[in-house]
């Protein structure tokens, strides 16, 4: 038998990096991205569900439903969530450029969708770009995996659709920008409307109007886009919007449109 292999820091990080980015319910050695990263990474997808299950023990969210996880990870499952819950984005990051390295990539290359148009920039500053973008990446898949890649109005599951809304934007509050109840998942057109503040999201979760768009309430557009859609709840979520999110939207951003958005 050969001797057993203790898990890394790297391979506890990836893992998490995929427990973010996963269903809960799809949390088994059956799932096609379970098996691909256990191939990534020299392990069985056994063990990988595994690990996904002990980093879902130390899961506040899981913890406050009653469904436990398996809680044999030891100290380092517990430590790698205090690591992320203190810093997001220095462990967010650090697990794509891990991955990346897994991948037998960089990161530039691996996200040069999404980085091209930094070539002109140097040092800290792009950096710090580089950083933000792949990150904000990231906390798009996680927002689509929370409401299962379908937008949360019209239940759109074409991801190539879809956004990841941030309730409080994400220049206002660096501690909760990568914060998956601080995300939403919409369609392009009401992604915009709740950016502007067109619409927003009560703490029961229905969508409200404001007062600019109700004076449009006579046009075609307003009648088959938003009419049928109003007091609608949004649809439900494994992880739910926190409501000291909804309401700093609905104070400092709902209904506060300039003139010229209308």
């Amino acid at each position: 038998m050969p001797p057993l292999r203790l898990w890394t820091r790297d391979e506890f990080i990836l893992t998490f990096n995929l427990y973010l980015t996963i269903e809960y319910k799809k949390i088994n050695d059956q799932n096609t991205d379970v098996i691909k990263f256990a191939n990534l990474i020299n392990r069985s997808p056994g063990s990988i569900s595994i690990r996904l299950a002990n980093f879902a023990s130390v899961d506040p969210y899981h913890q406050q439903r009653g469904a436990g996880g398996l809680k044999n990870g030891g100290n380092t499952i517990q430590s790698i969530w205090d690591e992320f819950y203190n810093d997001r984005e220095k462990l967010l990051f650090e697990s794509e450029e891990i991955l990346a390295q897994k991948e037998s990539t960089s990161i530039e290359n691996k996200y040069k969708n999404i980085l091209f148009d930094l070539k002109d920039l140097k040092g800290e500053t792009v950096i710090r770009e580089i950083k933000a973008r792949v990150n904000q990446c990231v906390f798009r898949k996680m927002v689509l995996t929370n409401y299962s890649s379908k937008c949360a109005i019209t239940g759109i599951d074409i991801p190539e659709l879809l956004f990841s809304s941030h309730i409080i934007p994400w220049s206002e509050n660096e501690n909760e920008r990568l914060n998956i109840e601080n995300g939403i998942c919409f369609s392009a057109l009401y992604d915009k409307a709740f950016d502007k503040g067109l619409i927003g999201i009560n703490t029961n979760h229905e969508i409200i109007f404001s007062d600019a768009l109700k004076k449009k309430k006579e046009t075609e557009f307003f009648n088959r886009y938003f009419s049928s859609i109003e007091n609608q709840k949004i649809v439900s979520a494994q992880i739910t919007p926190r409501k000291e999110f909804l309401e700093y939207h609905l104070d400092t951003i709902f209904n506060k449109q300039k003139s010229h958005y209308i």
